[in-house]
């Protein structure tokens, strides 16, 4: 009987991959060795043995008391991560390895306990790796039964524990609460403090609302102990604030009294609005994108002179621990079996959906002849990418399939080798590239679809996404020659090079920061704005609500915030000054535009966050 040729092929290939995968063996140490305390920074290192000649790729993924693994980084160039975690108990760490070249994987997988840092009844607080962080540790406080005349199983009355710290002439902070169980210890970050500052620390237990059944009014929620004053003082650091112009004193807003800043290319930092830092981010991400309600950040690490497996997206939290973190590479090797054209890397934006996945925004390049330009032109263009809890694409969205790439950029932007700053993301193709879209902010809109701007077409358009399910087809287009009408009498009513346009949750309000850098072209005078957009979407009107001059020009970058108050946060991120230096200024308008908080940076901003505290996202 003649052999399949085609079976002895597979078999030939299973056989050879066997044998690759003999050959390579993985080990993982950490560093220090199990157990540890919480918050105790642990080095996992790979070792790999026996490789065959090829690039080698690493990932780890971690197991917590029988849950499933999640990916902490996928696979990526660095073989080490350094991981800590607040969560008591016992954890696997499993590493990987694959070699891309030959498709070989092997991994390997340790065990670590991480125990309590309480281990009588009283609580403590203890340094994290972020010196302006620290551990508050108490003693678990399980649930409360209630005990009138309710009999019911479920009238059990939910135990919530927050911790609250104040410093001396400082105003009172609290962490989110968490529910009691059945861990044997309750942990939280404390954050928000400065340096060289003492604080007095309490926990605070409450119970309630009661668990009722339907239609019947909860038990409001009271307290019913609280834990003994501690008293700390924090320590000095060395990451300082940009040059500040400090308002004046009797000026400082009481609402949302933190500002964020992503600072561009160093260290992005919080501080009060007095100026004085109060956290700081991981030294290696290139800017923040977004904080998340929950006390962890979005992040991203663009460099334009590195290949794509160093261009990485990554949520971290308030103590610089990585949670999840890929690149560009990676999601190249997803995009290429999806039949998706590769990413060069993440830009702009990163966001986490409701339900837990990743909305990012990446880069392309295709070369397009006689269409931007005569003869074969290097073109940048956006892919949006939704990644799943484990940093796995699930739904994607590439602009040379639904844009008209011959709709040149109207100011002719291009970016050039060798790059300067982040002004533009990677090219790979050639030394120059048209910058036709510079696609600079994301958001999931209310009715499930995709919000997304597009800085140098002076568009903002939304995208069919249906929560996963959508087509990718362009809804319409807001901004000069789009689908909007828009009612003003200003003769330039229209943003352009707009950032941060988002929608409030009203789903009827578009907040914008408009750069104006198509009026800038026609009036050297012009001034960037601040706007608030009336948005009909049925039929394709919009009323301008807010159109505030905020006294500079930024020529790029920017951000638009509504505060609990109703008035309006802007930020102006790039105002070049008469020395030729660039600085920033944020400030705080009432509902008629009226200016009522300014505070300038002597640096650049990519965003600005006014925030209540460090747990809550705006």
């Amino acid at each position: 009987m003649a052999r399949n040729p085609v079976k002895s092929f597979v078999l030939l290939g299973v056989a050879l991959h066997s044998a690759v995968l003999a050959q390579m063996s993985v080990s993982v140490s950490a560093s220090p060795q199990s157990p540890a305390a919480l918050g105790t920074l642990v080095t996992w290192t790979i070792t790999v043995a026996g490789a065959s000649p090829g690039t080698l790729e690493y990932r780890f993924r971690i197991q917590h008391d029988r849950a499933d693994f999640r990916t902490v980084v996928d696979y990526g160039p660095n073989s080490t991560l350094a991981w800590s975690t607040i969560e008591e108990g016992a954890y696997q760490i499993e590493a990987s390895v694959k070699n891309s070249t030959t498709g070989a994987i092997a991994q390997d997988t340790a065990g670590f306990i991480f125990t309590p840092l309480v281990t009588g009844q009283s609580p403590t607080i203890t340094p994290s790796s972020n010196p302006l962080v620290y551990i508050y540790s108490a003693p678990g406080c399980g649930v409360i039964r209630h005990t009138g005349s309710r009999t019911r199983d479920d009238d059990v009355s939910i135990a919530r524990m927050s911790v609250t710290w104040q410093s001396s002439g400082g105003i009172l902070q609290s962490t989110p609460l968490q529910t009691c169980g059945t861990q044997p210890t309750m942990n939280f970050y404390l954050a928000g403090l400065e340096q060289n500052q003492p604080y007095q620390v309490q926990h605070v237990i409450e119970s309630g609302p009661l668990l009722m059944p339907s239609g019947e009014t909860p038990t409001p929620a009271s307290t019913i102990a609280l834990g003994p004053m501690l008293n700390f003082t924090t320590g000095s650091i060395s990451v300082t604030a940009p040059p500040i112009n400090v308002p004046p004193q009797g000026s400082i807003p009481t609402v949302d009294g933190i500002l964020l800043q992503s600072l561009f290319s160093r260290t992005s930092i919080a501080t009060d609005l007095n100026g004085n830092v109060i956290w700081y981010s991981p030294p290696d991400i290139s800017y923040l994108t977004r904080p998340q309600t929950g006390g962890t950040f979005l992040g991203i690490g663009e460099f334009p002179t590195l290949d794509p497996s160093q261009q990485f997206f990554r949520e971290f939290d308030l103590a610089g621990i990585t949670l999840a973190e890929t690149n560009a590479a990676r999601v190249n090797e997803q995009l290429a079996t999806m039949g998706v054209h590769a990413i060069n890397a993440f830009h702009h934006e990163a966001r986490k959906l409701p339900n837990g996945q990743y909305l990012v925004l990446a880069n392309s390049e295709r070369i397009l002849t006689n269409v931007q330009g005569p003869g074969a032109v290097d073109v940048i263009g956006d892919t949006i990418l939704v990644l799943d809890q484990n940093l796995q694409v699930v739904w994607t969205w590439d602009s040379f399939n639904y844009l008209d790439t011959s709709r040149v950029a109207p100011l002719n932007e291009t970016c050039a080798l060798p790059p300067t700053g982040l002004a533009c993301p990677p090219i790979y193709l050639s030394s120059t590239a048209n910058d036709w879209l510079h696609g600079n902010a994301l958001q999931l809109t209310a009715d499930g679809n995709i919000l997304y701007s597009m800085r140098d077409q002076d568009w903002v358009i939304k995208i069919d996404y249906a929560n996963g399910a959508g087509s990718g087809v362009v809804l319409w287009r807001m901004g000069i020659d789009g689908d909007f009408q828009i009612q003003s009498s200003d003769p330039s009513p229209w943003f352009s090079h707009q950032h941060d346009p988002n929608f409030q949750a009203d789903g009827t309000t578009l907040l914008v920061f408009d750069d104006g850098n198509e009026r800038a072209a026609v009036n050297p005078a012009a001034q960037s704005r601040g706007q608030a957009l009336s948005v009909d979407e049925t039929n394709r009107t919009v009323y301008l609500v807010l159109n505030a001059d905020l006294g500079s020009y930024s020529e790029a970058v920017g951000s638009a915030q509504k505060l609990p108050n109703g008035n309006y946060h802007f930020d102006s991120g790039f105002i070049l000054d008469a020395q030729g230096n660039l600085n920033a200024q944020s400030v705080e308008l009432n509902p008629s535009g009226t200016q009522v908080f300014e505070i300038g940076f002597e640096a650049p901003e990519y965003r600005t966050f006014r925030m209540q505290d460090l747990y809550t996202a705006p």
